[in-house]
């Protein structure tokens, strides 16, 4: 008997002690009947970890089954699924099928078009994750999708989370961890407040069973500006907390001090070997310093702009960081790189309280509290520690200024390495001042056209974020990205000409100076002209939708202050001018305030954004308020002739 049968022999066994397959299914019409609405059902998604003792060391296998059905010709479409490993959760093996019924029969064909492919989730800091893509052939109305896979987990600390849902019904889910006696887990469960999930514990042949199911499940409505699916759907999170071998209990997860033991091994045995050329350059450019703040903004500035950020990942390359000399000479290299980086750098520059982190980005809503284990983070940066003041310094983000965390991890927990020990210190927000966008807009009245020039100064993150979106874009492409960031009144709007400035000074203002005009967009009665100053009613656009059920994200907090100076023609005088007008509460502050001076009519809006995420709770109050403001944007200017 060769190896892989009797590995298939091992996993059918398991398979049977994870996981009774007899879910009562139902047939097509009562699916059909009970889930008008949805193109396809979910019948089965079970997974299962069996973890054992071989060799005198943990063994931990996976289990994977998933089927559903589709139920109309749109769900035919759907043909494709796929499922995750590397080489630290290795894939044994895998079928896939289309279960097709004909005259009562069931027809088998398996899945032959199957490819393997990086996922490019969004992950800044993870191992090398692959994706196992799978094609299903023949669906019809009524077909069923069936797949399984085996995955061996070779390092006890790297468990998944599972979560109960997805954009389709779900009729049944499980999670099942079947245990030797002498192995204890450890459990987190998120988003059931209601306790939905049926849990049970008991043995089964002279092992410990944990199972979680859930049935019934409503299908998830993927809505835009959400943090993620683990903000809302529930899911657990398991994890090893020891296990004993010849009396010898050997920790794994449980608390943050298990946690660190873990991270820092994989950051205490790097950059041991001074490399000289980079000490030189280290010294170099801080030399005219004469500050540790000083120096450190040179050396993260000097990262941000000669490293490229590339993620790519072998293994434990994952999690540890590649030697500080062999990304000074490739020039690139991924979120750790780059923090042990500025962590060497600021070493040879002899600032000594540049230290290492692991932070997780705002998509994971887990605090070090709640769940010490690595699913809590997914990337690494420095943190500069000034005398108990914490710069953050990621250098992935090339536009953010020193000084602020990049926008994504704002108001998260970092776990930062101070040898042998660790702090837990928390990322602020950034304040909607520090965003600020100033604009001075001047126009007049050329007959029924309004002609402007203006000047728009982008600071902190909105900086970052044009400056993103813009890139290294040039000529129309370029001229049409900078129309769209600085577009007035309405879509008629003309930009004739534009300059920026301040493009690679990161501690400056990003400025756009423009010239403009709006064909159309004075309306003459009579002897009267109306003009409505209000040249930008974007925030409006922003109402939400009385069915959404996520949370809304704005990803940071915001202020504009627009001035806006009219020019009143020869011939005509104020005949109106629109009240001012303020709001102010948990969510907004708004305020415009109208003014004659001479022969001009000044309006002074300022707009800021108290909360950079928007509960289900808030939307009432946050669609009331557009709707108030929107009836102030009506107010226009009357002037009448002399």
């Amino acid at each position: 008997m060769n190896w892989l049968t009797s590995l298939s022999k091992v996993l059918f066994f398991l398979f049977l002690l994870g996981f009774n397959s007899s879910y009562s299914q139902k047939t097509f019409e009562e699916y059909k009947s009970l889930y008008p609405d949805s193109n396809e059902i979910v019948i089965k998604d079970y997974q299962s970890y069996s973890i054992s003792i071989e060799g005198k060391k943990l063994k931990i296998l996976s289990s994977n089954e998933f089927e559903s059905q589709i139920l109309t010709d749109i769900g035919i479409n759907n043909n494709e699924e796929s499922f995750s490993y590397s080489d630290l959760i290795t894939l044994i093996d895998y079928k896939a099928f289309t279960k097709n019924t004909i005259k009562g029969k069931d027809k088998i064909i398996n899945v032959t078009q199957s490819n393997e492919k990086k996922d490019n989730s969004g992950s800044i800091f993870h191992d090398d994750i692959k994706l196992r893509q799978l094609i299903f052939p023949n669906l019809e109305v009524g077909s069923k999708k069936n797949y399984s896979y085996q995955r061996e987990f070779t390092d006890p600390f790297l468990l998944h989370r599972f979560i109960f849902g997805n954009g389709f019904p779900t009729e049944n889910a499980t999670l099942e961890v079947i245990l030797d006696k002498n192995i204890n887990i450890g459990y987190s469960v998120f988003n059931d407040p209601n306790n939905k999930i049926e849990f049970n514990q008991f043995e089964r042949k002279g092992k410990k069973v944990y199972q979680w199911s859930l049935k019934n499940i409503n299908a998830f409505k993927f809505e835009d500006n959400t943090l993620g699916v683990l903000y809302d759907l529930p899911n657990i999170n398991v994890y090893i907390k020891d296990y004993t071998i010849d009396n010898k209990t050997i920790s794994v997860l449980g608390n943050i001090e298990r946690l660190y033991a873990y991270y820092k091994n994989f950051i205490n045995q790097i950059n041991k070997t001074e490399d000289e050329e980079l000490k030189n350059l280290a010294i170099e450019i801080t030399k005219n310093e004469k500050t540790e703040i000083e120096k450190v903004k040179k050396i993260f500035y000097w990262v941000k702009d000669n490293i490229n950020y590339i993620a790519f990942e072998e293994a434990y390359a994952g999690f540890i960081p590649r030697e500080s000399s062999l990304v000074f000479q490739r020039k690139f290299g991924d979120c750790k790189d780059m923090a042990a980086l500025i962590n060497s750098m600021a070493k040879y520059a002899n600032v000594n309280n540049v230290h290492i982190c692991w932070i997780g980005t705002r998509s994971i809503p887990y605090t070090y509290a709640e769940l010490s284990t690595p699913s809590v983070d997914n990337h690494m940066i420095a943190v500069y520690d000034n005398k108990g003041e914490y710069i953050f310094l990621d250098a992935t983000d090339k536009q953010t200024k020193f000084g602020i965390p990049t926008d994504f991890i704002q108001d998260k927990e970092a776990l930062v390495s101070y040898g042998d020990t660790f702090k837990i210190i928390k990322v602020p927000v950034v304040s909607a001042q520090d965003n600020l966008v100033d604009e001075v807009i001047n126009v007049s009245i050329d007959n029924d056209k309004l002609l402007g020039s203006g000047s728009m100064f982008f600071n902190g993150y909105n900086r970052t974020e044009m400056l993103y979106n813009l890139k290294d874009s040039k000529d129309k492409l370029r001229f049409d990205i900078i129309k769209g960031i600085v577009i007035k009144g309405n879509n008629k709007f003309n930009l004739k000409d534009y300059k920026e400035q301040n493009i690679l000074d990161k501690d400056k203002s990003y400025i756009i100076d423009f010239n403009f005009e709006i064909p159309n967009y004075i309306i003459n009665v009579d002897n009267e002209i109306y003009v409505n100053l209000f040249l930008d009613q974007n925030i409006t656009q922003l109402s939400l939708n009385d069915d959404r059920k996520s949370n809304y994200d704005l990803k940071y907090l915001t202020k504009s202050a627009a001035k806006y100076i009219l020019q009143v023609p020869k011939n005509y005088k104020l005949k109106h001018l629109p009240s001012n007008f303020s709001l102010s509460n948990d969510l907004v502050d708004v305020n415009f305030k109208f003014e004659s001076k001479n022969d001009t009519v000044h309006l002074d809006a300022t707009f800021t954004l108290k909360k950079m995420t928007l509960q289900v709770t808030d939307f009432k109050l946050w669609n009331e308020s557009l709707y108030k403001i929107k009836e102030a944007y009506s107010e226009t200017i009357i002037l009448e002739k002399k």
